[in-house]
């Protein structure tokens, strides 16, 4: 089980917000490399960058920040990025610079067509963002929820050839109110690609809850505002999530 810092980019800083709503943003810091680099000495094996602007605007607005992180942490750690990727051009660009990862998420429900070119021109990098709020798929940096059901639009997806689905439970993102497991564990288990968990984490105790349901197909677990307001401490998260697992199994 992978633990994932996730730096989310407004302006150019790292910000997190509560419930996805761009007034109400908490800067944790002004330069986003300095912090990706001490998750990596934290121990971290993996990134999760959002251009929060990028969301909302459609199209990329913090491309030099994500640069900016690229150089500085290298390409041993994967960073999978989202936030306004709505074209092939955007997408080569992300990885032409050192992304290992992009995020479809607005574009995939909007323009599905999309995401099967995507997948299609760049195997093994595009991954799904579904956003939900009582079951529904939200879109547009999740102003907007549809009538689509998560697990359906899932489905449709993986049989194009998705890397991973990254879930979000709108409702406890950056709350601190803990993982909604039963929602997560509902949707790994009717994929056969890896899933990967966001939005609630609180503290260790999430951790262990996530690595106890490991075996349905969840892969990893996003973490922003409790690594940041110090309700979890990360090295002590992925030492645990390291020290429950072995080869994907639980131990006893």
């Amino acid at each position: 089980m992978l633990i994932i810092p996730a730096i989310d980019l407004k302006d150019g800083h790292c910000v997190r917000l509560r419930q996805g709503v761009m007034e109400d943003a908490t800067v944790f810091s002004e330069d986003p490399a300095s912090m990706a680099l001490h998750w990596l000495k934290q121990g971290a094996r993996r990134l999760h960058l959002v251009d929060l602007n990028g969301a909302f605007a459609g199209k990329p607005k913090n491309e030099a920040a994500v640069r900016s992180i690229v150089e500085a942490v290298g390409l041993d750690v994967p960073i999978q990025l989202g936030g306004g990727i709505r074209d092939l051009e955007t997408i080569e660009r992300y990885l032409d610079i050192g992304v290992a990862y992009v995020i479809i998420g607005t574009a995939a429900v909007k323009t599905p067509g999309f995401l099967h070119e995507a997948c299609d021109a760049f195997p093994g990098h595009v991954m799904v963002g579904l956003d939900a709020n009582a079951g529904k798929v939200a879109v547009d940096g999740w102003s907007k929820v549809t009538g689509h059901d998560v697990l359906d639009l899932a489905k449709r997806f993986e049989s194009y050839g998705i890397e991973a689905i990254i879930y979000t439970d709108i409702g406890r993102d950056g709350m601190l109110s803990g993982v909604n497991i039963p929602a997560t564990v509902e949707l790994a288990r009717e994929l056969t690609v890896p899933v990967i968990a966001s939005g609630g984490i609180t503290n260790l105790d999430d951790v262990h809850a996530l690595c106890a349901v490991q075996d349905n197909g969840i892969t990893g677990a996003i973490t922003g505002r409790a690594i940041y307001e110090d309700t979890l401490n990360f090295a002590a998260a992925q030492k645990l999530a390291d020290k429950l697992t072995t080869n994907g199994n639980v131990k006893s």
